[in-house]
């Protein structure tokens, strides 16, 4: 009786890493009608990635300005406050609802941000900045191509 108790563990144990595996890796998606990967969210996952992407536009603006008024302080500031230390922000709930793919997009994103700032803080010109942040532009609009974010509705949702 106790192996089977310790198979039955173990089995147990396995398909719920592979569940886990899974959902990392596909997220809560579904196809879209217009193409693209829907992301299914709760309201308040998706407002705080909705959050997140205009803090991405108001940095773009603020390296924009920065490299308009050669103000590498500006540049360097913009671009950290929206580097890998904001990224882990996320709770580790959302980011399991996140398809594989599109924090393949993410990641990177934030990581060319941090790239940015220390290539500003090193000296370089502001045409080679400015060819980094239209880089960091093609990231946003390869995920916005790609996905939608849309709210997961529930059997329990009440609606009027």
């Amino acid at each position: 009786m106790t192996n089977r108790v310790a198979w039955a563990a173990i089995a147990l144990w396995i398909l719920t890493i592979a569940a886990a595996g899974l959902l990392f890796v596909r997220g809560s998606t579904v196809p879209a009608q217009d193409g693209r990967t829907s992301i299914l969210l709760s309201v308040g996952d998706r407002d705080f990635v909705f959050d997140e992407m205009r803090s991405l536009l108001v940095a773009i603006r603020d390296i924009s300005d920065g490299l308009n008024r050669n103000d590498t302080a500006e540049v360097v500031k913009a671009a950290r406050g929206v580097g890998m230390a904001a990224a882990h922000d996320a709770a580790p709930t959302l980011m399991a609802r996140l398809p594989l793919d599109f924090k393949r997009i993410a990641m990177p994103l934030h990581a060319g941000f941090d790239d940015l700032a220390a290539a500003a803080e090193h000296g370089e010109s502001s045409a080679a900045l400015a060819g980094r942040l239209i880089e960091q532009l093609d990231r946003c609009i390869g995920c916005h191509a790609a996905f939608r974010i849309d709210i997961e509705h529930r059997a329990d949702d009440v609606r009027p």
